[in-house]
């Protein structure tokens, strides 16, 4: 038994020096797709029609919300008026409306929604075109891995010299003022 635990002891430093060689081989750059993303001319474009866009549909959320409260608040004063076959009308009538309205919301924003589909379309080859330079300078720096600083991925710690997004932008053609 304790001959076993001695290898398995041998084999897990063994294991633990042999990973720290490797990984100091390994080159890892990082980029920032927000900034590459606001430096490319076609974005702020795409971005204010999707923009616009989602606004008149929010508009049209807005007004069949104020319609629903309308409904509930006539009907909140004038309950005691109704007969009963005219409650379960005027309930019907809210419900309707609260239907139309969560499928209405769901039809342009909901995952499979107009909205996301739209920005699919127009976002996704400025995506390709990013990832592709993305690709190219990594591949010519000799680079193992890349991170995008932009979403989840949180560094702690990054040197500048492996920041990559003035070489991407490059690689896209464009420009960047010092």
């Amino acid at each position: 038994m304790k001959k076993i635990k001695k290898h398995i002891w041998l084999i897990f430093f063994t294991l633990i020096l042999t990973g720290n060689v490797y990984a100091q081989d390994q080159k890892i750059g990082y980029y920032e797709s927000d900034f590459v993303l606001s430096k490319i001319p076609e974005y702020s474009g795409i971005e204010q029609r999707l923009k616009v866009l989602s606004d008149g549909w929010k508009n049209e959320i807005q007004e069949l919300r104020i319609e629903i409260e309308n409904l509930e608040e006539d009907y909140a004063a004038k309950e005691i008026l109704y007969t009963e076959e005219i409650k379960k009308e005027k309930i019907q009538e809210i419900n309707t409306k609260k239907k139309q309205l969560d499928n209405f919301t769901a039809q342009k924003f909901g995952p499979d929604g107009e909205y996301f589909q739209k920005q699919k379309e127009l976002l996704e080859p400025i995506q390709r075109q990013v990832f592709a330079a993305v690709r190219n300078v990594a591949q010519r720096n000799g680079l193992d891995f890349v991170f995008d600083r932009s979403g989840d991925i949180y560094m702690v710690y990054a040197r500048g010299e492996w920041n990559l997004n003035e070489q991407v932008l490059l690689e896209l053609g464009i420009e960047i003022e010092q």
